[in-house]
C-alpha cells in the first residue's frame, strides 16, 4: 500500500515512474488517491462528481500512466460524466456523449481521472464560492478563498490529493488559484491547445485550456502531450523548437522587465511587492538583465473592452444553456451577477463589440512591441493576499455589470492582459506571506514563447524551491480513512 507521505511527495511524473517500474501498481495508486480525497475534501469541499471506484479509461502506457487527475467542472469534458458548470441551471448535470479533444489527449497521456472539481458559476469569477454547493476552502487557511475560477482543482492539488488537475483561464483562472494555493499555473498561448469539438472560440479568444501542477516539469511534460493544432480549429500555434520537457534545464541570459505599478482599484500589498522584488533580485543573481519598466497599458480602456466581451459572452452562454436545458433565466437558475451581466450584454450592440475588439487589437500590438524589447515581464499575479471567504459575493443584486467585472479583475490587474493579447503567462509560487500563505509571481512572454517561461520557471524552482511547502490541510498530515463511498 502506498502511504500518504510518499504519494504526496511525488509529482505526476514521479508517480508514473514508480508505476512503470513496478514498485507500485496503478490500482494501488488509485486506491491511495481515493483515500487522499476522502481525507481532505470534507475540509476543502472541492469535489463535485466522484471520486469513482474506477478511474476513467486511459492509456496505461502513457507518460503519465495511472496518475490520478481531476477535471474542472466546465469546458473540457468526458463521455458519460455530467458537468454542473458551477450553476443551479445545470440541474443534475449536463451529459456528454463524447470526449472533448483535450480530454482525449489527457487520456492518451495516461492520466487517470478520478473526479470533477468545483468552479464558480460558468467560471465567471476569480473566487470559487458558488451558490451551488458552497465555497471551496483554501488548504493553507480554510477561512480564505482558493481564488478562481479553477479553485476546486487547485485546492485538491495543493492538499496532495492529486498531483495535477485540469484548469482553464479566461482572465487569470489558472494563474490566480495557482498563486493562492502555492502551485505552478501555466496559461498557454491562444491556439496552443484545442477547444473542440464543441467550441471554436470561447470568450472572443480570451479563454484557453490546460492544467495546474505542483512542479514545472509536470507542467512542461503535460504540455508536450496535449498541445497541437486540431483540424478545423479557428486558432493554431507553431510547433515548439524542442520538447517543452527539455526547457526547464536550459540556460541563457534573458531581458526581464519588472512591473510594480498600482493599476486598478486594489493597491499592491507590501508583502506581494516584497516577493516580486526578491524574485527580481534572484533573477539578476542568475545572470539575467533585470529592469523596472511599465508596459504600455491603458488599464481603464483594457477593462472596458474586457467588460464588453465578458457581457457579450455571458448573455450567449446564459441564453444558450437555458434553451438547451429548458430552464428559466432567473434567480432560481443563476446568481445575481450572472443575470446582471447577461442583461447588460443584451443592451450592447455590434458597434460596441467591434469597438472592444478594436481596443483589444490596439492593446495586443502595443504589448507585443513591449515584449519585443523584453523577453519576459515579471509582475504580481494578485495585488492582495487570499481574501476571507465571502469578501466577494457573486450573488449580490446591488452590483452592476461594470462594477462586478471591475471587482473581479481589479485585484489581478495584469492577468487579463495575457488573455486579451493571447500571449502565454505562468504563475510560480516563489514566496510566502508573514502568515505562511503562498504568494505567486507572474512571468509573461511574447506569443508562443512558452519555452522561455518554462526555462525561467525551472530556474526559479531550483533556486527558490517550493515543493516541500505544505498547507495546513494536506494528506501527509491526515489519518488514512476508509475509501470514500462511491
Amino acid at each position: 500500500m502506498l502511504g500518504f507521505d510518499e504519494y504526496a511527495a511525488l509529482d505526476g511524473l514521479g508517480l508514473a515512474a514508480l508505476i512503470a517500474a513496478g514498485d507500485v501498481s496503478a490500482a494501488e495508486v488509485h486506491e491511495t488517491a481515493l483515500a487522499a480525497i476522502g481525507a481532505v475534501d470534507p475540509q476543502l469541499r472541492a469535489v463535485v462528481e466522484g471520486p469513482w471506484a474506477q478511474p476513467l479509461d486511459h492509456a496505461a502506457d502513457g507518460p503519465f500512466g495511472g496518475v490520478p487527475f481531476v477535471l474542472k467542472d466546465i469546458l473540457c469534458h468526458a463521455a458519460g460524466v455530467p458537468m454542473h458548470l458551477g450553476s443551479r441551471v445545470a440541474g443534475d448535470g449536463v451529459p456528454y456523449d463524447e470526449d472533448s479533444l483535450l480530454m482525449q489527449r489527457f487520456k492518451r497521456a495516461g492520466l487517470a481521472t478520478v473526479a470533477t472539481a468545483k468552479t464558480p458559476e460558468l467560471a465567471m469569477s476569480a473566487w470559487t464560492e458558488p451558490v451551488l454547493g458552497g465555497p471551496v476552502h483554501n488548504p493553507w487557511d480554510v477561512a480564505r478563498s482558493t481564488g478562481g475560477s479553477s479553485g476546486g482543482p487547485a485546492a485538491l492539488v495543493a492538499a496532495g490529493a492529486v498531483p495535477l488537475a485540469h484548469a482553464n483561464d479566461g482572465g487569470g483562472s489558472i494563474r490566480i488559484p495557482a498563486a493562492y494555493n502555492g502551485l505552478v499555473g501555466l496559461k498557454p498561448s491562444r491556439g496552443r491547445i484545442p477547444l473542440g469539438p464543441g467550441q471554436q472560440e470561447l470568450f472572443f479568444g480570451n479563454a484557453v485550456e490546460f492544467a495546474l501542477a505542483r512542479t514545472v516539469r509536470d507542467a512542461a511534460g503535460l504540455l508536450d502531450l496535449v498541445h497541437g493544432n486540431a483540424p478545423g480549429e479557428k486558432y493554431g500555434a507553431p510547433l515548439p523548437r524542442r520538447p517543452y520537457a527539455e526547457e526547464p534545464g536550459q540556460r541563457g541570459r534573458l531581458r526581464i522587465a519588472v512591473a510594480l505599478e498600482d493599476w486598478g482599484d486594489v493597491r499592491l500589498d507590501p508583502q506581494v511587492r516584497r516577493v516580486v522584488e526578491d524574485t527580481a533580485r534572484t533573477l539578476e543573481e542568475l545572470g539575467h538583465e533585470v529592469v523596472l519598466a511599465r508596459p504600455p497599458i491603458d488599464w481603464e480602456a483594457m477593462l472596458a473592452a474586457f467588460t464588453t466581451t465578458w457581457c457579450f459572452q455571458l448573455v450567449g452562454s446564459v441564453d444558450g444553456i437555458a434553451e438547451l436545458l429548458g430552464r428559466p433565466v432567473d434567480g432560481t437558475s443563476y446568481e445575481a451577477t450572472t443575470l446582471t451581466c447577461a442583461r447588460a450584454g443584451r443592451k450592447l450592440g455590434p458597434l460596441q463589440l467591434l469597438g472592444a475588439l478594436d481596443q483589444i487589437n490596439v492593446l495586443s500590438r502595443a504589448f507585443a512591441g513591449f515584449l519585443g524589447d523584453h523577453d519576459v515581464l515579471l509582475s504580481p499575479v494578485a495585488n492582495e493576499l487570499q481574501p476571507p471567504l465571502g469578501t466577494y459575493d457573486a450573488d449580490d443584486p446591488e452590483i452592476d455589470a461594470a462594477g462586478w467585472v471591475r471587482r473581479v479583475m481589479a485585484p489581478f490587474p495584469l492577468c487579463m492582459t495575457y488573455n486579451m493579447t493571447g500571449a502565454p503567462a505562468i504563475s510560480v509560487p516563489v514566496g510566502c506571506s508573514e502568515e505562511g500563505l503562498p504568494i505567486g509571481v507572474q512571468l509573461g512572454a511574447a506569443m508562443y514563447r512558452e519555452d522561455v517561461l518554462l526555462q525561467l520557471a525551472g530556474q526559479l524552482e531550483e533556486r527558490l524551491p517550493w515543493r516541500d511547502r505544505r498547507p495546513a490541510v494536506h494528506v501527509a498530515a491526515a489519518t488514512r480513512p476508509a475509501a470514500p463511498a462511491v
